[in-house]
């Protein structure tokens, strides 16, 4: 039997996400459904999908390398009386693209505070490694090759918005070869304040539609361009942009987004939602010490 440790406290994952599945179910069954078939037979599994959701949440920060090794020798072990309507591994895998919808509107309630400082960067998800792309079906048509400043990738894109704590407030998935400017706009809705990222982000005509908006893109100047005046905590607060290249670290081996063993497109997006979804439950988050002890006795112009 494992002796691992979970990162996470999976009592308050299970209450969390049992109340969210509660309270959409009674919100399901107001709205009107389509007729059934005659003689058709509705079936449900015996294991709600609050605990298919809990067990996937929860290998995220189990520090097991595989779901399988995972399920077979620590849930089927271990969490027998925790969950006593357990399937079988082959079975849990086909419920787990049951539980993609409410995983990703369960995320969205995961998200934090906008505090008027945000940082937004992106990082590839691989498929399969690159010497197999060109053979690699399960995918086929949904991923195309990127490239960034590591070399070449074959798979998916993942844009990230975190505020200064560290905390989730935006994500938004697409093929590698989308340029990072693109998905800006509709993920940054919401947020006011200062975005800080790289000169991948430089954009005139995005930094005018986002400052209509109340949101100013801060980024690095490219060699050749001319030199622009910026305020001191801006340009602090550039140097702590690395904080999001921390999320992505933990993203990747903490809670383990990234991986090539997938046989499905839903498992693969599953995957995701829930390795993001552990994220904002771990206990301790790359963040940034906004106002350094000795930035008080400078004088407030220079802000």
């Amino acid at each position: 039997m494992s002796t691992m440790i979970s990162r996470l406290d999976i009592t308050q994952i299970f209450c969390d996400v049992d109340d969210f599945c509660n309270q959409w179910e009674n919100l399901w069954q107001q709205v009107p459904q389509l007729p059934s078939t005659t003689g058709e037979r509705r079936s449900t599994s015996r294991m709600h999908l609050s605990e298919v959701m809990t067990i996937v949440i929860a290998f995220h920060g189990s520090g097991y390398k595989t779901f399988k090794e995972f399920y077979t020798m620590h849930v089927l072990t271990s969490w027998r009386e925790a969950f006593p309507n357990l399937v079988s591994y082959t079975r849990f895998v086909e419920l787990m693209p049951w539980c993609l919808m409410l995983l990703c509107c369960f995320l969205h309630t995961r998200t934090g505070e906008i505090t008027g400082i945000s940082f937004i960067d992106s990082t590839p998800i691989n498929v399969c490694h690159n010497c197999r792309a060109h053979s690699h079906k399960v995918f086929k048509g949904l991923v195309k090759w990127g490239k960034n400043s590591v070399g070449w990738h074959n798979g998916s894109k993942l844009h990230l918005i975190i505020n200064d704590c560290g905390e989730l407030l935006a994500f938004s998935l697409t093929p590698a070869n989308v340029d990072d400017r693109k998905p800006v706009p509709d993920m940054t809705k919401d947020l006011i304040g200062k975005l800080f990222g790289d000169r991948g982000y430089i954009s005139q005509k995005l930094f005018e539609e986002l400052y209509e908006r109340g949101l100013q893109l801060v980024t690095k100047s490219k060699k050749k361009m001319k030199n622009r005046l910026l305020k001191l905590i801006d340009k602090i607060l550039l140097r702590k942009r690395a904080v999001i290249e921390s999320v992505n670290d933990h993203l990747k081996n903490i809670c383990q987004i990234e991986h090539s063993r997938h046989r499905s497109p839903f498992n693969f997006l599953v995957n995701l939602m829930a390795g993001l979804t552990a994220y904002t439950y771990l206990p301790k988050k790359p963040s940034i010490d906004v106002y350094p002890k000795d930035l008080p006795a400078l004088p407030p112009a220079i802000f």
